[in-house]
């Protein structure tokens, strides 16, 4: 043969292998086109270093867009012979820790394969906007008003100890499990039971209820608050002075300085006056079963706060992590002016010893420890479903264990430091009209702010000045909070409907804000106050704690605490300890239970100025609550007359197994040696052989 013909058969030959490999490429892309999402073990690319990598099944994946291919377990272990083996030595040694050695063999790496183009979730640009803005959440008008009060009725200084105590052992662990909880399956209050539990999903629509209810009411102080800015522009503050429109013959002024005035039980304050008779005017209605016409001053209020919620929060944690650099941070300033000011002030002294001296008797009162566990749980504010509204934006290996402890603690440190600066003024009002302080601060709730600090700030030297950062403080501390109910909302409802709102998220935020000012019109009426104490009392009450106790239950007893204790692991390369554990189990469903249980034995007394209650009212209030709840068993029969199957497959579907879609769903960005090796460990331990990912 000659050496032209063997030259063209090696040409032909080296042809035909090009075309064999062009086929075989076309296959193998039409081939990772019908699996996208495809999860496999490859070797080999320990040398190259750590890649951004995340391992899905119908969720995000590293860059964001979402596998709908399912994986089976050959796909996840590699070939069934190296599988097991690979997964061995991932998961050799170590301890709780997570101080586990790398395999011998060179580092296993999780290869994702996908092919959708859907946006990526969104993140916090920066760490300090997620600390923020949790700690705006946490710190509301409540540490203001609530604290201070409870603190002085309940023994002074010996009630700090039963609050520390619930704040330990109940109000820490909560508020830990929801900033974990929504950090690691990166979903709303909704959607994450599909990861958890999925016939407590009814919780998360009874979460959203309960946050409507809130929206309703809670945004009304705040334009209160906005009516009393505004009026500090007129020449004088308008409660300073008996000579006004709305006062009647009881008014009387008091200064430091004119003690020939004489104070009786018929007689009232110019700044009582102008909150009850000229804000709320709720001497022109008699009572919850006539509330009279809207007042268009605070419905022009309402619309104001509510456009600058809508603008905060229309385009998600990218804008409303901007404002809280204001809201969150612009308070703190405030209260620290205040405090210097009201150290200054003369009697000062009195209100501080009555607000710390202690009553050590007052701790054998089953209300004392009552009042303890009710006011850390809604001072932290787990259960709402803002946490994990909040953690679901945080990277995946975000330090979520410090980020609870440093925010649960400012919120404290936050409710001791406003009692300082209510009682100081206390003091100072009690030296004024030469009575005892607890004759002065008989008030709480927003009373004691719009009556009581307001008529002190009036008789302090620049007074305008006070009133208004006074004021504005009141705003900033009620928007950080309603953005926050708001985002739990939102979250929760893109994530359930993902097709129906991700890409309408402004319009969908623009419906929910005119939703929840239409439902807070009933709040603006001559009675509007009775229908902001009787939300106050019964929507966010025993309703919201026996959510969390079913969160907690769920969680704890069905998902399982050593599950939820791994999934903490793979995430921070610690293993949360006994404490934690002990607390999630036990501690904290019967903190919650207690809570419920006092709620049900001791129901409040509802009464506001001088209007009490009637029976009926305690019956509606009741009826709210449940409205919300109701979601909960509504959703247990809903899920099991869809179930399809023996009882032993229903059942079997109740109780959460391990699958792919559960538990590797996170978005993780990027996969270190120790958190691989965590990783095999926890597939080895939590997936039974017998469950296939397709189950």
């Amino acid at each position: 043969m000659s050496p032209m013909k063997m030259n063209r058969g090696s040409e032909k030959d080296e042809e035909e292998n090009d075309k064999r490999a062009e086929e075989e490429d076309k296959k193998k892309e039409e081939g990772s086109q019908q699996e996208k999402g495809r999860l496999m073990l490859a070797d080999g690319l320990a040398e190259k270093g750590p890649k951004p990598l995340s391992f899905v099944a119908g969720q995000r994946v590293s860059n964001g867009l979402p596998s709908t291919a399912p994986q089976s377990p050959t796909e996840t272990t590699g070939t069934p012979g190296a599988g097991s083996q690979d997964t061995a030595s991932g998961s050799g040694g170590g301890g709780a820790g997570g101080t586990n050695a790398v395999p011998a063999g060179g580092l296993r790496t999780l290869v994702v394969q996908q092919m959708s183009l859907e946006r990526p979730r969104e993140t916090w640009s920066k760490k300090m906007d997620f600390l923020l803005s949790v700690i705006g959440y946490a710190v509301d008008l409540g540490n203001v008003w609530r604290f201070p009060y409870i603190c002085y009725q309940n023994g002074g200084g010996a009630f700090l100890l039963p609050y520390m105590l619930m704040a330990v052992f109940g109000g820490v662990p909560l508020f830990y499990m929801e900033l974990a909880l929504g950090q690691f399956h990166r979903s709303g209050c909704i959607s994450i039971w599909k990861h958890i539990c999925p016939i407590f999903k009814g919780i998360g629509f009874a979460i959203c209820i309960i946050a409507l209810y809130i929206a309703f009411y809670y945004n009304t102080i705040m334009a209160w608050s906005l009516y009393y800015l505004l009026s500090c522009f007129r020449p004088t503050l308008p409660w300073a002075s008996c000579s006004n429109s709305w006062n009647t013959a009881n008014c009387k002024v008091y200064t430091y300085t004119d003690r020939n005035v004489s104070w009786s039980n018929s007689s009232t304050s110019p700044a009582e006056e102008f909150y009850t008779r000229q804000v709320l005017q709720v001497h022109l209605s008699p009572g919850l079963h006539q509330l009279g016409s809207v007042s268009w001053q605070l419905a022009l209020c309402l619309l104001f706060i509510f456009t600058i919620v809508y603008f905060s929060i229309w385009k998600g944690v990218k804008t409303s992590g901007k404002v809280v650099w204001v809201t969150a941070t612009f308070p703190y300033l405030v209260l620290l002016v205040l405090l210097v000011r009201g150290c200054t002030l003369p009697g000062a002294w009195r209100g501080v010893v009555f607000y710390l001296q202690p009553d050590w008797q007052k701790l054998l009162s089953t209300t004392v420890w009552v009042d303890a566990a009710a006011q850390i749980f809604f001072s932290l504010g787990p259960g709402f479903g803002v946490l994990l509204a909040f953690a679901s934006y945080n990277p995946f290996h975000n330090n979520c264990y410090k980020d609870a402890l440093l925010t649960s603690s400012v919120n404290c440190l936050t409710s001791f430091l406003s009692g300082f600066v209510i009682f100081t003024v206390l003091g100072y009002m009690a030296e004024m009209r030469q009575q005892d302080v607890s004759a002065v601060a008989k008030d709480a709730g927003p009373s004691l702010l719009f009556i009581i600090y307001a008529e002190a700030i009036a008789n302090m030297p620049a007074s305008t000045f006070f009133a208004v950062i006074f004021f504005l403080m009141l705003i900033m501390l009620g928007l950080d909070s309603t953005f926050a109910g708001l985002e739990g909302v939102i979250t929760a409802m893109i994530d359930e409907f993902p097709q129906l709102l991700a890409k309408r998220r402004k319009l969908f935020v623009f419906g929910l804000v005119c939703v929840c000012y239409l439902g807070a019109l009933s709040t603006l009426t001559y009675g509007g106050a009775y229908v902001v104490k009787l939300f106050e009392e019964y929507a966010t009450g025993p309703a919201v704690i026996t959510v969390v106790l079913l969160e907690v239950i769920a969680v704890s007893w069905f998902y399982g605490t050593d599950r939820f204790c791994r999934d903490v692991q793979l995430m921070l390369g610690i293993y949360p300890g006994w404490f934690w554990r002990v607390c999630w189990v036990a501690i904290c469903p019967c903190f919650l239970l207690f809570i419920i249980i006092s709620f049900l034995a001791f129901p409040p007394e509802v009464r506001l100025f001088d209007y009490q209650y009637p029976a009926w009212t305690n019956v509606l209030g009741y009826c709210i609550g449940v409205s919300s709840f109701i979601c909960v068993p509504t959703y247990m029969v809903y899920y099991l007359c869809r179930a399809k199957g023996s009882f032993k497959q229903v059942h079997r579907r109740i109780l959460p197994s391990y699958s792919l879609q559960t538990h590797t769903h996170t978005h993780i960005q990027s996969l270190s040696p120790l958190h691989l090796s965590i990783l095999h460990r926890h597939i080895q331990n939590t997936m039974p052989t017998h469950v296939t990912s397709r189950g």
